[in-house]
């Protein structure tokens, strides 16, 4: 069995950024676990490549299924999950997987695997440079922003639950930090 790496943040921290860096860096080592969605696809996303895009209909069957490890409805009526099958899929390739999750789900997936996973909180430089970076990517209405806004202010809370705390003040750095962090627990 592989070791599961975390990465948990408010929207707009970096997380996504910092493990995208490290699955390039670490291909042989490390795979991305897709997660499922009900939400609509943003921009240039690819189904079972960014997310799995599902139905509501179809997620809530297979949350009845058991077939999630985790699973939360994030904003309302928006659900997203990690499948089992997600897992096992990248531990059967013989890799570490990696996770870009939001802070309830990587909290939950922490507890049930608390010996194989580290789960990191990618912590933004502040809330107003949260809150910029999010109304820069133009995706979401005023409306939207707010309920992502209020979401990040609680998320940002939980920091001190995770194992480790990394700090995204300046990307370059936090991607060094997070280079080390992953090397140092899958050896």
């Amino acid at each position: 069995m592989g070791k599961l790496i975390i990465f948990s943040a408010p929207s707009g921290a970096g997380k996504t950024t910092i493990v995208r860096h490290l699955l390039s860096k670490y291909a042989d080592k490390l795979a991305f676990s897709i997660s499922a969605t009900t939400r609509e696809r943003r921009g240039a996303e690819v189904d079972g490549s960014d997310y799995y895009f599902i139905s509501k209909e179809e997620f809530l069957h297979k949350v009845a299924k058991h077939e999630f490890i985790e699973f939360e409805e994030v904003y309302s009526g928006t659900f997203y999950g990690t499948l089992k099958s997600e897992v096992e899929r990248i531990w059967a390739e013989g890799k570490h997987v990696i996770f870009d999750i939001d802070v309830v789900g990587g909290l939950r997936l922490k507890s049930k695997f608390p010996e194989e996973a580290l789960a990191i909180f990618v912590n933004p430089p502040s809330l107003d440079v949260l809150k910029e970076r999010l109304r820069g990517r133009g995706t979401d209405s005023e409306e939207k922003l707010k309920e992502r806004f209020a979401k990040a202010e609680h998320e940002l809370s939980y920091a001190d639950k995770f194992d480790v705390v990394l700090d995204n003040f300046d990307l370059e750095t936090a991607k060094a930090d997070a280079e080390k962090l992953v090397l140092d627990f899958i050896k």
